[in-house]
């Protein structure tokens, strides 16, 4: 009875395996559902064939080891997720049935879109591969992609080209993450092809929306994508430095704390 237990543990971490080398990506409510065992039982196997270099543990899931793309995504999305969530929420409650939205592929910017699932005859307009997958179980809102070279660290797609196209969309407001935020650099990008492609879809919104947890204010990046005068709101936690707070709403620009 024990032999056969121990097998069966073995067998399915086998196919715990399989199904992430198959899927690229597997979480644990999934596997938990398909093998029949619970979240709990899911959890020890993962950790266990982790210890082992065979996967990579992930925030609720788990990714093939070696996967370092893939794991540079998931490893933002694990960093003040309380406080993403806040930001996500607050900038959520900003959109309007009938909007046509930006969203770039930041992953505080991630964090808004699981609070728009109930928005109707939404367009959200994007260049994360992640942001269009989440949106594949929800029909009302239409999703239109950028064109570009795909950027495998940030799962999104890059360059000016694909932009064109854009121009005719009437862009309420655009959702933009960011390295850092200073004055008098404003918002800034580690990527200067990013910001590039930032700078112009900034130039496409009617109102530019920074969502910014507190490590990032006061950090400058390669290459600025908006000008503090380009910035409409910051959306930002209770941790953000006072002194730098003030500055900002002085320039002119909305702070929301949330």
């Amino acid at each position: 009875m024990l032999w056969s237990k121990e097998l069966y543990l073995e067998e399915r971490r086998q196919e715990i395996l399989r199904q992430v080398d198959l899927m690229g990506r597997v979480s644990v409510a999934e596997l938990s559902q398909q093998l029949g065992v619970s979240e709990v039982t899911i959890r020890v196997d993962l950790q266990a064939l982790a210890e082992q270099n065979l996967i990579v543990r992930t925030h609720g899931g788990a990714i093939p080891a070696g996967n370092m793309y893939e794991l540079a995504l998931a490893l933002r999305r694990q960093r003040q997720v309380q406080e993403k969530s806040r930001i996500g929420q607050a900038g959520a409650s900003l959109v309007l049935d009938g909007d046509a939205i930006f969203l770039d592929s930041s992953s505080t910017v991630l964090a808004i879109v699981q609070h728009l699932k109930n928005h109707r005859h939404l367009t959200i307009i994007t260049n994360s591969l992640v942001i269009a997958q989440e949106l594949q179980d929800t029909p009302s809102i239409r999703v239109v992609m950028s064109g570009g070279t795909l950027q495998r660290e940030t799962a999104s797609l890059i360059g000016v080209d694909g932009l064109e196209f854009l121009r005719k969309f009437n862009i309420q407001k655009g959702f933009f993450g960011a390295h850092g935020l200073n004055l008098p650099e404003g918002l800034t990008d580690v990527s200067a092809d990013e910001a590039e492609v930032k700078r112009a879809l900034v130039g496409m919104c009617r109102q530019t929306i920074a969502v910014l947890d507190a490590t990032k204010w006061g950090r400058v990046g390669l290459a600025s994508f908006a000008r503090p005068e380009q910035i409409d709101t910051v959306i930002t936690d209770e941790h953000a430095p006072a002194d730098l707070l003030e500055r900002v709403r002085t320039a002119g620009i909305e702070i929301v704390v949330v």
